[in-house]
C-alpha cells in the first residue's frame, strides 16, 4: 500500500537522529552513517531546542514516533532542512516490547532502524497544519457529542432509579422533553443545571456542525462528490477527504480499507490460519464514522443500493455475529467506494449492479 512519498536513500545521510518525543523533553540519539553514536543527550520540548538540533546537524535524517507532538515536530525539522521520518507506533515491536525500554533505547534503536532501513519504520506521513486545523472542529464536535450523551444517559438511569422514565426522542430536544414531562416536580428543580447544560451543548454543536459545512465547501470541494452516496454526510466526507489526503496514494482502492483498519488481522503460519477481528489500524474518528454510515444503509431507513444489498446477503448467511461483520464489510466497501469516487470524478449510481427490490418499487408506487 502506498501511504508515503518516496524515502532518500539513506547512504545520502551522513548523520541519523533518533528522537524519543516526550511531552516536556525529549531524549536525543545522535549516530553517523556507519551507525557510531556521536551523542546522546536530552533536550526540552521547544522549537528553540528542536531548530537548534536540527542546525548542529545540517542535513540529517531524524527518526521520530508518531505520537501528540510528531506533527508540528516533523513539520518544523522539515522546514529546518532536514529530513524526518515518522515512525508507526503499532508496527514498532523491537520497541514497545522490549523487557528494558526506556526513552535512551527508545531513541537509540530508532536511529538505528532508520540508519539500516527506513521502511522498518513504517513510515507515516502528517497532513498540513490548514488540514489539522480544519480537522480541529470534527473533533472538538465530536468531543461535545460524547459530553451530550454521557449526560444523558447519567439523568435517563438516575431516574430510572426513581421510577421516572423519560419518553423517547433525539438528543438535540432531550432538554425541553424533560423540563415538559417533569414539570412541576422537585427532580427538575434538581436536573435544572444538566438541562441547561445539554441546551449549551445543542447550540455548540449546531453551531460546529454549520463550521464544517462550510469548511467542506469552500476549502474542500470533492466532499459533495462523497455525499452523493446515501447516508454519507458532511462530517463523514470532509473527516474522509482530510485524513485521505490524496487519493492518489491508493494505487489500488482496496487498500484504503486496510489504511482505516477495516480489514482482519492475519496470523497465518503453516496450516494455521486464524481467523481474527479487524487491526483497528489508522484514524480511529474516520473508522467510526464510516461504520455508523455503514449501520444507517443496512438499516430500516436505509438506501435501496448496491451497499445494501451487499451487506443483508451477507448477513442472511448467518453464523456466528453475521449482523456486525457485514456492518464492518459494508464500511470497508464504502471506504472503496469513496476512493474511487472521488478518483475518478464520477457520477454515483446507486444500483450499478443491481435492480431495486420489490419492496422498494412498491413504496415508489404507492
Amino acid at each position: 500500500m502506498k501511504t508515503t512519498k518516496k524515502q532518500p536513500q539513506k547512504k545520502q545521510f551522513r548523520t541519523i537522529i533518533g528522537v524519543d518525543l516526550g511531552d516536556k523533553k525529549h531524549h536525543v540519539c545522535v549516530t553517523d552513517k556507519d551507525g557510531n553514536i556521536l551523542c546522546e543527550k536530552t533536550i526540552a520540548n521547544n522549537h528553540k531546542q528542536l531548530v537548534q538540533l536540527a542546525h548542529e546537524y545540517p542535513g540529517a535524517l531524524f527518526a521520530i514516533e508518531v505520537g501528540t507532538h510528531s506533527p508540528w515536530i516533523s513539520r518544523l525539522i522539515e522546514a529546518s532542512g532536514c529530513t524526518c521520518l515518522v515512525a508507526n507506533a503499532r508496527k514498532l515491536r523491537a520497541i514497545y516490547q522490549n523487557d528494558r525500554k526506556c526513552d535512551e533505547y527508545d531513541a537509540r534503536m530508532l536511529a538505528k532502524l532508520a540508519r539500516v532501513d527506513p521502511e522498518l519504520l513504517s513510515p507515516i506521513q502528517h497532513g498540513s497544519e490548514a488540514r489539522q486545523l480544519h480537522r480541529l472542529s470534527i473533533t472538538l464536535r465530536d468531543s461535545l457529542v460524547r459530553q451530550r450523551v454521557n449526560i444523558i444517559s447519567t439523568i435517563r438511569f438516575s431516574l430510572k432509579s426513581l421510577g421516572v422514565r423519560i419518553s423517547g426522542c433525539s438528543t438535540s430536544y432531550f432538554a425541553s422533553r424533560c423540563r415538559e414531562e417533569l414539570d412541576g416536580t422537585d427532580l427538575l428543580q434538581t436536573l435544572d443545571t444538566s438541562l441547561d447544560a445539554l441546551e449549551g451543548l445543542n447550540s455548540q454543536i449546531k453551531a460546529l456542525g454549520k463550521q464544517i459545512v462550510q469548511t467542506a465547501a469552500q476549502h474542500y470541494p470533492e466532499t459533495k462528490l462523497l455525499e452523493q452516496i446515501g447516508g454519507v454526510g458532511p462530517i463523514t466526507s470532509l473527516s474522509f477527504v482530510l485524513a485521505v489526503g490524496d487519493p492518489g496514494r491508493f494505487e489500488d482502492p482496496r487498500d484504503v480499507g486496510a489504511y482505516f483498519g477495516l480489514v482482519p488481522r492475519r496470523d497465518q503460519s503453516g496450516q494455521s490460519d486464524k481467523q481474527l477481528p479487524i487491526s483497528k489500524a489508522g484514524n480511529q474518528q474516520v473508522r467510526r464514522l464510516l461504520v455508523q454510515c455503514a449501520q444507517y444503509i443496512m438499516g430500516h431507513f436505509g438506501p435501496d443500493c448496491d451497499l445494501r444489498l451487499y451487506g443483508l446477503n451477507l448477513a442472511a448467511r448467518g453464523g456466528k455475529a453475521a449482523k456486525k461483520k457485514a456492518i464492518v464489510a459494508v464500511a470497508r466497501k464504502l471506504a472503496v467506494l469513496m476512493i474511487v469516487i472521488w478518483k475518478t470524478r464520477q457520477t454515483y449510481e446507486p444500483l450499478l449492479n443491481n435492480t431495486p427490490t420489490k419492496e422498494k418499487k412498491a413504496e415508489e408506487a404507492a
